[in-house]
């Protein structure tokens, strides 16, 4: 009876379709999943028609990148409408803003004397869906195959990473506008991961902005991390939800974790549920 509530497919930067992963989280004994991918609802659909014939439930949901303090913010909503056609339009221009960062994450890396291209990154796009939504992880992998790096977990460290010397903020949306979007589209605003932007006050910020909760079990992290942000959620009366942030494994990398790794019980979609209805 519990719920995994991160997931991502190869709508953004995923590995398996969105029916392979309704499948996999089924074979994981999972009541409930939330399909997240980056600024796109373009697996929903698919995800909920798998989901129904195997009898589990789908979550409609999002990860919405937004910038603050100069670093990226992932802000997961839940319950969206995805048939909304000024929200649709919206994510597009979220994703335009995705290409010009990774153009210009590849043009440093040729800086760096790393031979590299866009049509090569491109080419690592699972699937047939046709957002060509592409994240870090395919220039990662793509790094891993031409040598460049040993592993994925390499890639990040060294260039992709926060701290590595291709990584680049483009102008983005804020959290803050991130919640306020989320909410008009008739969703529930979460925050993903806060333990990853080493800045408690930031979070509480974002908390104060309208935040109705936060990811407090997340494969990044560790027992002092989730011990944490349980307190600050219950402290702020946030709903408390969990997600292994599944993308599959790349070169012997598992990116964040398998499916099922972290869950909620089923009641924390029920108070979800019961957010969006206000």
């Amino acid at each position: 009876m519990s719920a995994d509530l991160h997931i991502h497919t190869t709508v953004s930067d995923g590995l398996f379709s969105p029916e392979e992963v309704v499948r996999m989280a089924k074979d994981t004994g999972l009541r409930a999943i939330a399909i997240t991918d980056h600024d796109t609802v373009g697996g929903v659909a698919q995800a909920a028609v798998a989901a129904a014939k195997l009898g589990m439930e789908l979550v409609p949901g999002i990860e919405i990148s937004t910038l603050a303090d100069g670093q990226d913010v992932h802000v997961l909503g839940y319950f969206v409408d995805t048939e909304q056609e000024w929200f649709l339009k919206r994510l597009q221009s979220l994703r335009n803003t995705r290409v010009e960062r990774n153009r210009k994450i590849i043009e440093k890396l040729n800086e760096l004397g790393i031979a590299i291209t866009w049509e090569e990154v491109q080419a690592k796009k699972r699937g047939a869906s046709p957002e060509k939504n592409i994240g870090r992880p395919h220039i990662a992998e793509l790094l891993v195959d031409k040598g460049v790096v040993r592993s994925m977990d390499e890639a990040f460290e060294r260039y992709l990473g926060k701290d590595g010397a291709a990584y680049v903020t483009t102008k983005r949306i804020t959290p803050f506008e991130a919640i306020d979007l989320i909410k008009e589209a008739g969703g529930v605003p979460v925050l993903a991961h806060p333990g990853l932007y080493e800045n408690d006050a930031l979070v509480e910020e974002i908390i104060s902005h309208g935040l109705a909760g936060l990811e407090v079990y997340h494969p990044d992290h560790d027992e002092e991390r989730t011990e944490r942000y349980r307190k600050m959620a219950e402290r702020h009366g946030l709903i408390i939800t969990a997600g292994s942030d599944f993308h599959g494994e790349r070169h012997g990398s598992m990116f964040h974790a398998p499916i099922g790794t972290k869950t909620v019980a089923y009641d924390q979609v029920e108070r979800l549920k019961m957010a969006a209805r206000k």
